[in-house]
């Protein structure tokens, strides 16, 4: 076996074998890590908002101008002309909506003045929200108009009996994991308790981050029935499929015509405004992408001209192997069991690396903890990518002449 010549070899060109294996090993620790984080960015920008086709929902921001005493009954005005347009099925008004980056937060108590049993976004809506949205409801109801209450009602204008919420199935779970949800109060930073009289499937929140709060604050979301009459609000509106670009166009037109002390900005399907909230992310996502490239290539440059280098240094080694019976296919193979001896121990060193660069970001950046299968895709890659490079300069110690070489031109 050639496993003793290898070594013996290695022996004589210590710098060279320490260098690329050191190269590959580094490059094992950041691809592994860099796939790592570039798989679950694409999956943060893959989140489920919730929303039943995100193509024909679309938002606007309307903003009166000054500060109408009577904004509320415009904004009630604005709906009812809004519902009425053709190709809109409904419409609801509100102060944020999944993915905005902006909204509502708190925290949710079982009981009074105890500690939060959870964080979460709210959503002030009405009870246009879910067939707007496209919400499916798992337990409970939707609320009704007259549950709707004022946005400035005072402790003496709260109804008599418990107001009702709306709430996700992973706040839902995350309040109550042992039992049903349905018709358990809360507290939500009002005098009173609240009612959960719904729980939806899935509704994400509106930041984009939640640093600090866990990744599942993301997931907790709360409807409240609010009428959302302010000087600027959210009008979320569903168009029927295929016509959201023309419904658009008629919103702002039906809008502008019934009141033009307005400013109507950002009008945008869900979709866009996915693709505008997650544009840092896919661009981080290119930047790794083209560091792992660059990486991959530079390391693979490395591989072969280290490997030409020993080539041309044993030319003389090369010939007497072949004058002496040596097969060109045994000098291939030689050559790329020396390399694959060399990227076996970089995949070690390279895991090893990897695991202790993880932990480091783990408490340093909170970072998830990279699972261990992503070590055997680096190590994987790594000795490929070895054999790979070392292949052209392999094939050309084969071909050497066993006469020339011997002589050592």
């Amino acid at each position: 076996m050639e496993i003793q010549p290898i070594f013996a070899a290695m022996r004589r060109n210590k710098f060279g074998a320490i260098l690329i294996c050191v190269q590959m090993a580094v490059t094992v620790a950041v691809l592994c890590n860099a796939i790592f984080v570039i798989q679950q960015r694409l999956a943060w920008t893959q989140r489920v908002t919730g929303i039943d086709d995100e193509s024909s929902v679309f938002a606007m921001r309307n903003k009166w101008i000054g500060n109408p005493a009577e904004a509320s009954a415009r904004t009630r005005r604005d709906l009812d002309a809004l519902r009425s347009i053709p190709g809109v099925e409904d419409a609801y008004v509100t102060n944020s909506f999944p993915l905005s980056g902006g909204g509502s937060s708190g925290t949710i108590s079982l009981k009074e003045f105890s500690p939060p049993a959870a964080y979460t976004s709210f959503y002030f809506v009405d009870e246009h929200a879910l067939r707007t949205l496209g919400l499916r409801l798992v337990a409970g109801r939707n609320f009704t108009a007259s549950e709707v209450i004022d946005p400035f009602f005072t402790v003496k204008d709260m109804p008599q009996t418990s107001v009702g919420v709306i709430v996700s199935a992973a706040l839902a779970h995350a309040l109550f994991p042992n039992e049903s949800a349905l018709g358990q109060r809360i507290f939500v930073g009002l005098p009173k308790p609240v009612t959960i009289i719904g729980v939806v499937e899935h509704l994400e929140g509106p930041f984009l981050r939640a640093t600090g709060w866990g990744s599942a604050f993301t997931e907790n979301t709360v409807l409240s029935p609010v009428k959302w009459g302010v000087p600027e609000a959210l009008y979320v509106i569903r168009a029927r499929q295929g016509q959201v670009e023309a419904v658009m166009r008629d919103v702002q037109r039906v809008l502008i015509k019934l009141d033009r002390s307005r400013i109507l900005v950002h009008v945008q399907s869900i979709g866009d405004s996915r693709k505008e909230a997650f544009r840092d992310d896919r661009a981080f996502v290119l930047v790794l992408v083209t560091v792992c490239v660059v990486l991959v290539a530079v390391t693979a440059l490395g591989i072969v001209g280290l490997t030409s280098y020993w080539v041309s240094q044993r030319r003389r080694q090369i010939g007497i192997r072949r004058a002496l019976g040596g097969t060109r296919l045994a000098i291939l193979r030689y050559f790329q069991t020396e390399n694959l001896v060399i990227a076996m121990v970089a995949a070690v060193l390279g895991c090893a690396l990897t695991v202790a660069f993880n932990l480091w970001a783990v408490n340093k950046f909170e970072m998830a903890r990279l699972p261990y299968y992503y070590l055997a895709i680096g190590a994987g890659i790594i000795l490929l990518l070895g054999q790979l490079s070392a292949i052209w300069p392999a094939l050309r110690a084969s071909l050497v002449p066993p006469a020339l070489a011997a002589r050592g031109t």
